[in-house]
């Protein structure tokens, strides 16, 4: 992201040679307030092993951070909304009917069998092809990776944006299963040892592993900045200024309220950059992340 300051030093150490002090300078003109204007997020998450795909699009969390962020003056990429692409109508689309085709599929060694697979690759490349389209051209990411839903499509996308050095605001909500327990008090209950066999096989099957620490996966902790973990969003504090119906994301943070929500901490972003914590050196240093690229104005250089 870049200053209005014109002095020079803006493209380089400071006088004292210090890269903290110049990083502190330029985070000192940009703590004026709507430093997202003019941004770009993607919103990354499961689509596809969601619980109801209709749902997920018409009520899911990213149409409650598109809101917070679009207010923001940001501008949002969300998946289930993509941008239509020029010259080619409908591109990339996706909806709750677009994975229909996929039970198609069939490991059927023939002829047709490679006809049909190779069909449904072609098929479903335009979605892949326009969403990691959309991380390229963010700033920085939204990725919401509850640990018991399955996703391919949000790690690819969290990978390219940190091979492109961009933040990734990593949400992973705390899991718990509170429909299983009440079964397995309901069979104990009534002595159903049957039933509750059943109940051990389904967890073993699935299989059903409750987080209620909200922790990430190591790889993750590996790949992402400590500073970007959330363990929820913190929707509560603002149903009422949105007028959020409560839906089962609202359900889930009630019983386990958010620690470190996001939403606060993009609130406080848009007006100042929050410093980051290094392991190395032991204390809270400037955090250089936040690139927002400005595109320049006619007959000018990128202010």
């Amino acid at each position: 992201m870049n200053s209005d300051a014109k002095d020079g030093n803006d493209t380089g150490l400071h006088a004292d040679g210090s890269w903290d002090s110049f990083l502190a300078k330029r985070a000192a003109a940009l703590n004026k307030g709507s430093i997202l204007a003019d941004s770009r997020v993607y919103l990354s998450g499961p689509m596809d092993f969601v619980a109801s795909r209709a749902e997920e699009k018409k009520s899911g969390w990213r149409n409650r951070i598109g809101q917070v962020l679009g207010g923001m003056g940001v501008t949002v990429y969300d998946p289930w909304y993509k941008p239509e692409v020029a010259g080619r109508p409908g591109y990339g689309r996706e909806d709750e009917f677009s994975t229909a085709n996929r039970y198609d599929w069939d490991y059927e060694n023939s002829e047709a069998g490679d006809q049909l697979r190779a069909e449904l690759c072609s098929q479903f490349w335009p979605t892949l092809h326009t969403d990691l389209r959309m991380v390229d051209t963010s700033d920085f990411l939204v990725a919401y990776c509850p640990t018991n839903v399955y996703s391919v499509g949000t790690v690819h996308e969290i990978v390219m944006a940190r091979l492109e050095n961009k933040p990734v605001l990593f949400v992973t909500p705390h899991v718990e299963f509170p429909a299983l327990g009440a079964l397995r008090s309901h069979l104990e209950a009534r002595g159903d040892t049957d039933g509750l066999q059943y109940v051990d096989e389904l967890e073993n099957q699935v299989p059903i592993h409750p987080n209620p620490k909200a922790l990430p996966s190591m790889w993750y902790m590996a790949l992402l900045d400590a500073h970007y973990f959330f363990d929820g969003f913190g929707f509560a504090a603002y149903a009422d200024r949105f007028g959020w119906q409560p839906t089962e994301l609202d359900q889930r943070e009630q019983r386990n309220p958010p620690k470190r929500p996001l939403l606060p901490y993009l609130e406080q972003l848009n007006h100042s950059v929050p410093k980051r914590y290094d392991a190395d050196r032991g204390e809270y240093v400037e955090n250089p992340d936040w690139l927002v690229l400005r595109l320049p104005v006619s007959g000018e250089g990128v202010s």
